[in-house]
């Protein structure tokens, strides 16, 4: 389409017609009649006509947003009304809108110029060349071919104007507007949509958009909307169809029909059309040019659907699916300072604030501009309120939004939701399937994703959004306390661990020390959460002194799978401590010396991260660690040794070591030969674990002992 949508006219609707056949009678009704619905119309009255079109009524035409023909029985009697013709046709070409009226004259006559009209018309192109007659010809055939209304269709003539009037009206208001005009990145959304569509066929085609809430879909699909409807005689947007559809009371067959209904009356413009099964639409529709847009969907079949359900695209055979990518950093920027700035980028002094909070919506697009319209004509402090408001908190009208998906999730998703939220963001599946074995979730990483509320990357990273998570962390907040499966508030949590008023309805606990000062934890605290399987004590912020007691004889529940304590204060773990579920230990920046006393069942541990832990002298005995994918020892300054069972752990991937000064070294060793030890060890290994370290100190006789088995093996291969 040639015409941008910033295009501005001066006439709503320019009217070509045969003044002697409609002047006095229905062109003056039409008229009135626009003048009544506010429809601007071109006054050609003082005008005077000629054999050759005058360049004024030339620029009318082409200032025009929509052009009517009214082909009356002399309408090719006049050579000026068929030179002003070819004007409009050649004007449709670039995008503006011809409708046609047949006033007491057939449509096939003036195709094929016969009858009563054809007859005028061959009396017109007498004595004229045979390009005019050729381009007249060719002007009547093509006018005649686009859909219009017939005089003689009509018993009431009123009825045919007041039809008219509302159709032009209709059309006016769905016109290429300014209203997406400068929106960031919409022009390339747009391209990548129309090429799916394949517009030079004319194939059926059904096309779905995809992405989480909040991305830009609707807007996409309007833009779309507002660029194509011109090239479709029939068009309809419905919106927000999951929210109609679910305001019924029909069984599905019912729900179905009325849906149909309520597209056909709105596409054939017939208010009081009444469907009995389920082919009208196809019969109605299946040789029209249609362009359907349904508008968040969740489980219907469309023509272009916008949906957060992929799984609703695969069910019903859609493949052509754009999904929609989150905008890149600078164009997040962007759209946030069009919202906040109404400019591209944002002016002096406000660099560093745009920045942040174009950062805390996480390129959210329907956060961008919610955040910046929000802050728009604000002063520099009053932004830092509202910003430091964000970091806590999410904006109502973002999760309004954001919380539909959630909330139309089964129970169960619900809850992996929100382990995800909270524990698992930027986790590995393997990783969470391990942790989550027990709780018969295979089934909902699936769904999340489907439902565009978590995206899995190609490297099989878990990721939710930043305001995916805060509308999780509020829900949880909403919770009743005695049903909370997690516990996130630091003082509902330092009240429970001291006063052990857990029950087992609670499963995960991420306890955030920083602004507690104190904390004594009982030694029967855990008794009463027999099923606590996720515990994370951390503090957000390292400059806060926390003092935090722990008793010697407290016990740990025996299901936990997850244990993140940062830093832990104690020497050693309980005696009672049962790591045989664990899945991820790590207690980096600990107290500790030793972890526990013996071997342990250790089967299902993938990672133990003791980093920082400058105080450990000893690592425990890992021959069971036969899942151990990475062991995390960097910074432990006092480690001595570690044991020869990390000769049996063949799927360790990363061992890391850096900065373990006080490991003893053999000086007979020759830096060669160790060098040489570690190379065996690593092919041993796969070529899959990544022996890092930042001192030759690291590679000393007791790592060579550990691995002493495996280069016996190497050797003899």
């Amino acid at each position: 389409m040639a015409l941008s949508s910033s295009r501005s006219w001066r006439y709503n609707v320019f009217l070509s017609f045969h003044g002697p056949d409609v002047r006095s009678s229905y062109l003056s009704h039409l008229r009135k009649q626009f003048e009544r619905n506010g429809i601007i119309t071109f006054n050609d009255q003082e005008i005077e006509r000629s054999q050759t079109i005058k360049p004024e009524l030339t620029r009318a035409i082409q200032e025009s947003r929509i052009s009517i023909v009214v082909l009356s029985q002399n309408y090719a009697s006049s050579s000026w009304c068929l030179n002003e013709l070819e004007e409009i046709l050649d004007f449709k070409e670039t995008g503006q809108i011809v409708m046609t009226v047949f006033y007491k004259v057939n449509p096939s006559d003036v195709r094929k110029q016969i009858g009563g009209f054809g007859k005028v018309s061959k009396k017109t192109c007498q004595r004229k060349t045979e390009t005019e007659i050729q381009s007249w010809t060719k002007a009547l055939t093509h006018v005649a071919n686009i859909e219009g209304e017939h005089s003689l269709n009509w018993v009431n003539e009123a009825d045919m104007i007041e039809k008219i009037a509302t159709d032009v009206s209709n059309k006016l208001n769905a016109s290429l507007s300014r209203d997406f005009d400068g929106m960031v990145g919409l022009e390339n959304h747009l391209e990548k949509m129309k090429s799916l569509l394949h517009l030079e066929n004319n194939e059926a085609m059904i096309v779905g958009i995809s992405g989480p809430a909040g991305i830009g879909k609707t807007t996409i699909a309007r833009a779309l909307f507002n660029q194509l409807s011109f090239s479709f005689p029939l068009r309809y947007f419905m919106g927000n169809v999951k929210g109609s559809y679910r305001r019924t009371d029909c069984d599905e067959h019912g729900l179905k029909l009325r849906l149909q209904e309520q597209l056909l009356k709105k596409i054939l413009n017939q208010k009081r059309m009444k469907i009995s099964h389920l082919n009208v639409i196809y019969e109605r529709l299946g040789n029209q040019k249609v362009l359907i847009i349904l508008d968040d969907v969740d489980h219907l079949e469309q023509i272009i659907v916008t949906t957060e359900d992929q799984e609703l695209l695969q069910q019903h055979g859609i493949n052509n699916v754009y999904n929609v990518a989150f905008p890149s950093s600078e164009e997040a920027l962007g759209i946030f300072c069009l919202s906040a700035f109404k400019q591209i980028s944002p002016p002096n002094g406000f660099g560093r604030l745009a920045e942040r909070a174009a950062e805390l919506c996480s390129n959210l697009p329907l956060g961008l501009c919610v955040v910046g319209s929000s802050l728009r004509k604000k002063k520099e402090d009053e932004w830092e309120v509202v910003l430091h408001r964000l970091e806590t908190s999410l904006d109502r009208d973002i999760e309004r939004i954001l919380k539909i998906g959630y909330d139309g999730l089964h129970e169960k998703d619900q809850a992996l939701f929100l382990y995800i939220t909270v524990f698992f963001n930027y986790t590995k599946c393997d990783h969470l399937s391990a942790m989550l074995a027990d709780l018969d979730e295979r089934d909902g990483l699936k769904t999340l994703v489907d439902k565009s509320l978590i995206c899995i990357s190609t490297n099989g990273d878990i990721q939710m959004h930043k305001l995916l998570q805060q509308v999780g962390t509020q829900e949880i907040k909403r919770q009743e306390p005695w049903k909370r499966h997690i516990l996130i508030d630091p003082y509902e949590i330092c009240d429970v661990l001291q006063s052990s008023t857990g029950t087992g309805t609670v499963m995960g606990i991420s306890f955030d020390i920083t602004e507690i000062s104190k904390v004594s934890i009982s030694k029967k605290t855990f008794r009463r959460m027999c099923n606590l399987r996720f515990l994370r004590v951390y503090k957000s912020r390292i400059d806060r002194d926390v003092e935090v007691h722990i008793p010697e004889e407290m016990e740990f529940p025996h299901g936990l799978r997850l244990l993140h304590w940062k830093p832990y204060p104690s020497k050693c773990l309980p005696s009672t401590f049962h790591p045989e579920y664990l899945v991820e230990l790590d207690m980096q920046h600990s107290q500790l010396e030793k972890l526990w006393e013996g071997t342990q069942p250790l089967a299902n541990l993938t990672k133990m991260n003791l980093s920082g832990s400058w105080d450990l002298k000893e690592v425990p005995d890992l021959s069971n660690a036969t899942n151990l994918e990475l062991l995390d020892l960097s910074g432990c300054m006092s480690l001595v040794e570690i044991p020869s069972s990390i000769s049996n752990l063949h799927k360790l991937q990363e061992l890391m070591m850096m900065f373990c000064i006080n490991l003893e070294c053999d000086s007979s060793d020759s830096s060669d030969q160790r060098s040489q030890r570690v190379s065996l060890s690593q092919k041993k290994l796969d070529d899959k674990t990544q022996l890092k370290t930042s001192t030759d100190r690291a590679f000393c006789v007791k790592l060579s002992n550990a691995f002493s088995a495996l280069d016996g093996e190497a050797d003899t291969g």
